[in-house]
């Protein structure tokens, strides 16, 4: 039998489509799961959507629309989020649905019956209608809710049933301080005993009709329906087939994945629950941040919401996944920007990653292959007998810890570090003079453990990688990682402003005022090949009383004959970079179509001397 491992997302709350930090927590447990399936686990991924409630009653209202109608056109939106960012999700649970969700939720709600953990009294409190949950006195601050501070507070008073959720909270409490009921990272777990130090209090556990008309009906009380605790907090259980007995097959959930303002519920209210339904708790509940963009928290109001779905069509899944993981730590907060998701992918996925795909591939083509002895071979049946020293580097046991930890940022680090490691590799091993078959041979498996270790983060890459170098019969790999043009701005005129870096693939341009950029034309003296650069040309420039070296991506496009003697458009007036060991001295101006396939050089149209300037 393998060893299970049942991971969850929180429900969101189908009231609008996604917005990005859905996107986070889909992500961060994908991670998990497809991390357990490579460990050979039987692993259950569950998420869904929480669809009750009055905020979505009163919103369908307004738009016309049915609730079910409401709630069926959002649910529309989190399935397409899951589908493009490549969720690997098992089952996707709704609490509308009658068949799947309601029968566990009834035996829920009988158990604690039973149990007499579930009693009636008159309740008069503070309602916030945003939370949809009584709100107490001391959390309000200027007597609004701190979440929904535009909403006014609302004093109901009603009869409901309540769940004896204090009869428990000692238990809890031992539960989390040993460990039993592990909270990570450490602060969320010291924060949530802080809270409760005094002990948890009962929870209103239903709702009256007239204020909550949709949701699941309390049995035997038709005037009541049950509120979100019981409804959505279930889920974790129904969404595995509770009430039939196969729910264990699963059961108890190895890892809740939470944002920080749920932790309380999950820590509290659901364990409260399982203890009287006598039902075990869940082993971990790890928490997440909030996002903020461009420093700022998200809202509407101010306009900085960033659709997720968009995201994923303009950059692609594993551009926003890498960054996710590559800029966040858990529990704590983050700043997430399309600057910043631009800025990882060209720079470690197409410039570091990419480049190592692309040369070793081709060299591997081109050369072959000699098989040598690896970590995971058997020495006895290796003819040469040498081991590969190259992927001996990569410290495999620190990211698979890393990973244990929640720690997928350090994790990248690491397997980073290597990757730039391999492509020193290259460049001191030179197997495009030395055609060493052997080196090749170590490039190719520490590629091969490179893309299985990014497979849970990355993996549409890590599986077109895997493919290109699944067998030793290697063929050149295609653009696997297009560099992303970064979003269109708007130049800076003020002296004042941050000059926007606008990245290039070859060179970053620093742009301040328009008279900055020093364009001129130059002659093509000489062009030359570059030792391991598939695209790029150094070329020996003149500006008339000037000569220079600049490096260009146009190998391609443009044999190196036909561009001795020919006029170009230069920005001259960058600093220099190094490529490939080159220091380039500028930029020259090229024309391409949308997909990249074809490049032209931007000429000038009648004989003009070298050093004239473009104006």
């Amino acid at each position: 039998m393998k060893e299970k491992y049942y991971v969850t997302t929180t429900i969101p709350y189908a009231n609008a489509p996604p917005h990005i930090g859905h996107a986070l927590e889909f992500v961060q447990a994908d991670v998990l799961a497809r991390w357990n399936r490579l460990k050979g686990k039987d692993v259950f991924y569950l998420t869904g959507t929480d669809e009750h409630g009055t905020k979505n009653y009163q919103t369908a209202k307004k738009q016309g629309l049915s609730p079910q109608k409401f709630v069926d056109k959002n649910v529309k939106f989190f399935k397409e989020l899951l589908k493009k960012l490549n969720i690997t999700n098992d089952n996707f649970i709704r609490t509308t649905d009658k068949k799947e969700h309601w029968p566990g939720v009834i035996d829920i709600w009988n158990k604690l019956v039973k149990k007499g953990d579930i009693y009636e009294k008159e309740y008069e409190g503070q309602y916030c209608p945003g939370c949809e949950r009584f709100i107490t006195e001391k959390d309000l601050v200027n007597g609004k809710c701190p979440d929904h501070p535009k909403l006014e507070i609302q004093t109901i008073s009603e009869k409901n049933y309540f769940f004896k959720l204090s009869k428990y909270s000692d238990e809890i409490k031992k539960k989390i301080k040993s460990g039993e009921l592990a909270i990570h990272p450490e602060r969320w777990k010291n924060d949530f005993l802080g809270l409760i130090k005094d002990g948890l209090t009962d929870v209103s556990f239903s709702r009256d009709k007239k204020h909550l008309p949709w949701g699941i009906p309390v049995p035997g009380d038709e005037s009541q329906v049950m509120y979100v605790w019981c409804d959505a907090l279930s889920n974790y259980l129904t969404g595995i087939g509770y009430p039939d007995e196969k729910y264990k097959d699963h059961w108890p959930a190895d890892v809740h994945v939470v944002g920080k303002d749920m932790l309380r519920f999950h820590t509290g209210i659901w364990p409260g629950m399982l203890l009287s339904a006598g039902i075990p708790l869940p082993k971990e509940v790890i928490v997440h941040g909030f996002l903020t963009i461009n420093g700022q928290k998200m809202s509407k109001s101010t306009g900085n919401v960033i659709d997720p779905i968009e995201v994923v069509d303009k950059y692609g899944s594993d551009a926003l996944r890498y960054f996710f993981c590559r800029n966040f730590v858990f529990g704590e907060d983050g700043d997430i920007s399309i600057d910043g998701i631009v800025r990882r992918h060209n720079d470690e996925l197409a410039n570091k990653l990419g480049n190592l795909v692309s040369r070793t591939s081709a060299l591997a083509e081109k050369y072959g292959l000699t098989k040598i002895a690896c970590p995971s071979q058997n020495k006895k049946n290796n003819s040469e007998g040498t081991p590969n020293k190259l992927i001996k580097k990569l410290n495999i046991k620190k990211i698979e810890k890393f990973f244990e930890e929640y720690q997928f940022d350090k994790a990248l680090n690491e397997i980073f570090a290597f990757i730039d490691v391999c492509n020193e590799y290259v460049q001191s091993k030179k197997p495009w003079e030395t055609h060493d078959r052997k080196v090749l041979f170590e490039l190719v498996e520490s590629i091969r453990e490179i893309a299985r270790l990014l497979s849970p983060i990355i993996p549409e890459s890590a599986e077109k990688i895997l493919k290109i170098f699944k067998s030793n019969n290697i063929k050149k790999a295609p653009v696997l990682f297009e560099k992303i043009n970064m979003p269109d701005r708007k130049p800076n005129i003020k002296k004042s402003e941050e000059p926007e870096e606008i990245m290039e693939g070859v060179t970053s341009i620093n742009y301040g005022d328009f008279e900055k950029l020093d364009l001129r034309v130059a002659e093509i003296k000489k062009a030359e090949d570059i030792d391991g650069a598939d695209k790029l040309y150094k070329l020996s420039i003149s500006l008339g009383d000037e000569s220079r070296t600049i490096c260009a991506g146009i190998k391609e496009f443009y044999d190196k004959k036909d561009l001795k003697g020919k006029k170009i458009i230069v920005l001259t007036n960058l600093e220099p970079r190094k490529l490939r060991g080159i220091e380039s001295q500028g930029m020259l101006l090229a024309a391409s179509n949308k997909d990249h396939s074809k490049v032209s050089l931007i000429t000038p149209d009648s004989d003009i001397e070298p050093g004239s300037i473009v104006e």
